[in-house]
């Protein structure tokens, strides 16, 4: 069978590796593994992101919605020292290496759980990374937030249905003055994905493009 970055517990065995991300104002080494998402270097798409995207707000709850090793979340914690970033993924061995990557380079603003597709948190089975923290201190509750930013390069090829359920739950935690940034491939359905946003009254707005990527800012309809 098939194993997918985006399964709770990917069968990859280990092999594990680094990879640097380096932004203008940031450059850190990351370690990564076999099993998740971009493992030999930092995604395209989440460096169009990051190099395209305002400034987190200085404090408050903020959201890094499919972290992988934590490339998004590190950075968020890194730009907004006073805030509290979480980290959600599906990927227990993604989670452990972002707990990792935080704990290494002092990001302790950072924290990372393992989550359910609907939202809720995930049994956790140990495959947290050598070294790493058996689990973050993250309860159900602060999983509801409220967030005053979320920041995701989500997973397109988990599913339409998968995808749409999650983003329904995941953005409708947003503050109502919160902003949601999503990267996602030309190819790969942005235009459709910012028309269904729209239609779900979570109203979406191309901000950035490049390199075959766009960029959407999405916000919660507050009647």
């Amino acid at each position: 069978m098939a194993q997918h970055y985006f399964d709770s517990d990917p069968g990859a065995a280990s092999r594990p590796s680094t990879a640097d991300l380096v932004l203008p104002d940031l450059h850190l080494r990351l370690r990564t593994d076999r099993g998740v998402f971009s493992p030999d270097k930092v995604d395209l798409g989440t460096r169009v992101l990051l190099e395209s995207v305002p400034p987190p707000p200085e404090g408050g709850r903020l959201l890094d919605l499919g972290c992988g090793y934590g490339p998004i979340a590190l950075t968020m914690a890194s730009r907004a020292p006073g805030a509290r970033v979480l980290g959600v993924d599906v990927n227990a061995r993604a989670v452990g290496l972002a707990r990792r990557n935080a704990a290494e380079h002092g990001l302790d603003n950072a924290r990372f759980a393992v989550v359910e597709p609907e939202g809720g948190l995930s049994v956790e089975r140990g495959a947290s990374g050598e070294g790493a923290p058996a689990r973050d201190d993250v309860t159900a509750q602060d999983l509801l937030g409220p967030f005053d930013a979320v920041w995701s390069n989500p997973p397109i090829r988990v599913g339409k249905g998968v995808l749409h359920s999650m983003l329904r739950t995941w953005l409708g935690r947003l503050t109502p003055e919160g902003v949601a940034h999503l990267v996602v491939q030309r190819h790969l359905g942005s235009d459709s994905l910012q028309k269904w946003l729209d239609e779900q009254g979570l109203p979406a707005e191309r901000v950035a493009s490049r390199a075959g990527f766009r960029v959407l800012a999405v916000r919660r309809s507050v009647a």
